[in-house]
Parts: C-alpha cells; structure tokens; sequence
C-alpha cells in the first residue's frame, strides 16, 4: 500500500505543476529565437558590420584633409661678418618660428581600383546576409528539432502515466482479490514489481522532459522558466510540389547564393589587379600655410610671416613592378575558375540532398500513419485483453504483455510523427523556403 499512496503522490504534484504551465506555441518560439538566440544576434553584427563598410566613408571616394602646426625656439651664440666688413657677435640670441596649415589629397583617378573595390564591398555586404539567414535557418531548424523532442517526451510521458494508472488499478485489484482468497500473494507482487518499473520509467521520463526544456531555453536565450508546455499538434505541408521545390532548391539555396556571391567577389579581385597593373594614379594636393619668423639681431629681416596657398597634381603610373601583378592576376583568374567549379560541384550535392530529403520526408510520412494505425490495433487488443484480465480468462502476463504492446506502440507513434515534421522541416531548408512558408 505504501507503494500505491507515493504514485498517488507523484500524480498529484505534477498535476498541479501541468495545470500551471503555459503553453508555447511554435510561433511564438521562433519569434523568441530570432530575437534573442546568441548566435542570431551576431551575425545580425557581422551583417551590420559589412553594411558599415559599404559606406561613402569606407569607399576611397572622398578626400582627406589634416591639419599641422608646429613652433621652434632657438638660443644661440652667433658671430656673424656683413658684407661691408662690419662684424658683431650676439651671445643669447633668440630666435622662433612658428607655422601652420592645411594640407589637402585627393586621388582623382587610381586605375578604377576603388570603383571594383567598392563593389566588392557591396558584395561581401550582400554574403554576409545570406550568411546570417543560413545562421537563422539552422537556429530555426535546431529550435524545432528540440521543441519537437519536448512535444514528443511530453507526449510520452502522457503514455507513462496512463500505464501507471493502469497498473494502479492492476495492483488494487490484486490486492482484493487475494484479501477475497481469489488469486496468491505472487499476483500481488507481480502488480508491485511492474508498478515500480513503471514508475522509475517515468520518474527518468520526467528528468529528460525538464532537461529538453533547458536545451530549448537556451536556443530561446534564456528567456522562459521551466515551467511551460509546448503544442503537441503537428500538421503537415501535404501539398508541396517536389518539382517546384526543386527548382526553388537550384535558384533559392542559401549555399548556392553563397557560391554566386564568392564568384562575384572574385571577379572583382581580378579586375581591380588588372586596374592597378594597367592603368596611373592620378592625384591631386592642396596646402593652405602660415609661416612666422621672429630672426635674432644677426639676420637681415626681424620678423616675416608668409601665407598662401599651394597646389598640384600628381602621377604615378606602375610601369613594371617585377612581375608581382602579374602573377597576382593569374592566381586570380585560377581563384574563380575554382569558384565556379565549385558552384557546379555543389549544385550536384545539393539536388542530391535534396531527392534524398524528400523520400526521406515521403517515407516517414507512410511510417506515421503506419504507425497511427498500429495504435487503433493496439489500443484494441488491449481492451479486449483488459476485459478477459477482469474476468480471469487471461493471466496477468498476458494482460502485461498487451499493456506493454500498446505503451511501445504510442512510443513509437510519438516518434514517427515528429520524426515525419522534421523531415519536412529539412526539404524546406534545402529549398530555400523555410523561412517563407508559416509552419
């Protein structure tokens, strides 16, 4: 009896622990996730970070202007003879120069190298964002992957806990019926034995669900307590189109615009060596100075200051540098030629990823309603057991048996179905499309 009273215990407390969770649907995670998952957050940096670099400021195109000053204060002994054969001789002269000025540069030509680098900017800018949306699609598939897990222990522990009820009632009966004299006290023990595992199933059951809900905590940046619940309702996008996604997977595919863009960024390195092989450097410059002099007794002038301005143009043309360009241009054409073998190379993978998906997708699809179906037989089985059980035309083993036949079956039912919405989940990051299609 002490048995019966600590699973009544148990039923009790996490009773009222379910009846004070909330439930967490899966918008409302993904919309917790692209907020405050770590991971999303930077590479939202990173992308903020390449968009700083497209800039005005960072592209070559403007000019630049310092300023300089600068004073000298000079004591000297100085023995000076003029041209009139006059002499004198200062001893502690002081003399100080003072100045100041603007200098202006500003590159008017430089071979187009800004012009290709500017646009090599603008591309990495364009890669860092599909950088950052293959972070979030892998945080979105990894957040529905353990909110999937929790939603499928929770269901378990649905099923656990319906057995134990079972063997609640299994273990009273027992206890009446050898009180009345109608069966042994080895029925008795038989009912304690398998309670007790039960129980231990779902005490372990219990521990797995509160630590999944951690991991999807942390993929949420912490932003839950442990008391939720996740919606265990799964529905399934029956109508995709395998040839459409297919095609969206080849124009679509975040790896495949990554492979676009390294091309596009490539080209640029090979036109900007060749711009700074061929082509001068045009520059101009631009002073605007103060000059003070205050001259010891010895010089002819005792003090003359000077303003003005100055300007010019400059050019500067690499005509052979040792062939280092030139060399920097060949590996360049060999970088992209490498690029879009590349592309080719992946677009092969990912078709393949891609058909291996969907079957998988397909196959696991049949498996769950296979596996629905086991349930209605299952579920079945044991009722008509269960009613043999209570009028003694099966033994207890027998009725174990059936009960332990329909707890796997759920088990594995909760498996399949979730294992099914994953797959979907995986055709949609392959095709591009996860991001675009409400789940």
């Amino acid at each position: 009896m002490n048995t019966r009273i600590y699973i009544t215990y148990i039923f009790v407390f996490f009773g009222i622990c379910a009846q004070a969770q909330d439930v967490l649907t899966t918008e409302e995670a993904v919309e917790l996730a692209l907020e405050h998952n770590y991971g999303i957050k930077i590479a939202n940096n990173t992308v903020e970070v390449a968009e700083n670099n497209t800039s005005i400021l960072n592209s070559g195109y403007l000019p630049t202007l310092t300023g300089n000053a600068g004073g000298t204060y000079n004591l000297d002994n100085t023995e000076a003879q003029f041209s009139n054969g006059e002499s004198t001789v200062l001893n502690g002269a002081e003399s100080t120069r003072y100045n100041a000025s603007v200098n202006l540069n500003y590159t008017l030509f430089d071979g187009l190298g800004r012009k290709y680098n500017y646009k090599r900017l603008k591309e990495e800018y364009q890669l860092s964002e599909l950088e950052a949306r293959e972070t979030i699609e892998t945080t979105i598939v990894q957040l529905f992957s353990i909110y999937y897990s929790v939603a499928r222990l929770s269901e378990n522990n649905d099923a656990l806990e319906q057995t134990i009820t079972i063997s609640k009632d299994r273990l009273i009966r027992a206890g009446y019926q050898f009180d009345y004299g109608q069966s042994t006290k080895l029925e008795v023990l038989n009912a304690e034995v398998d309670i007790n595992n039960d129980s231990i199933n779902l005490i372990n059951a219990k521990q797995e669900l509160r630590n999944t809900k951690r991991d999807l905590n942390v993929v949420l940046g912490n932003q839950l307590t442990e008391l939720f619940n996740v919606d265990t309702n799964v529905s399934f996008l029956l109508q995709l189109n395998k040839d459409g996604l297919l095609e969206k997977t080849k124009s679509n595919n975040v790896s495949l615009l990554q492979a676009e863009k390294n091309i596009a960024i490539s080209q640029f390195d090979l036109q900007t060596n060749k711009a700074t092989q061929y082509l001068p450097t045009i520059g101009l410059t631009g002073t605007y100075g103060w000059n003070k002099n205050n001259n010891n007794a010895a010089s002819f002038v005792a003090v003359s200051t000077n303003t003005g301005f100055s300007g010019g143009l400059n050019l500067s043309w690499d005509l052979f540098d040792g062939g280092g360009t030139i060399t920097r241009i060949r590996n360049s054409k060999i970088v992209l030629d490498n690029q879009k073998l590349q592309k080719e190379q992946l677009l092969v993978d990912v078709e393949r990823n891609f058909n291996n998906a969907w079957d998988d997708y397909q196959n696991k699809l049949v498996i769950f309603k296979v596996q629905e179906s086991n349930i209605k037989t299952a579920q079945n089985n044991f009722d008509r057991t269960q009613e043999k059980f209570k009028i003694g035309q099966v033994t207890s083993i027998e009725f174990r048996q059936a009960q332990l036949n329909l707890l796997n079956t759920e088990l594995s039912r909760n498996q399949a179905k979730y294992d099914a919405k994953l797959a979907e989940l995986t055709v949609l990051q392959l095709s591009g499309e996860l991001l675009n299609i409400e789940l």
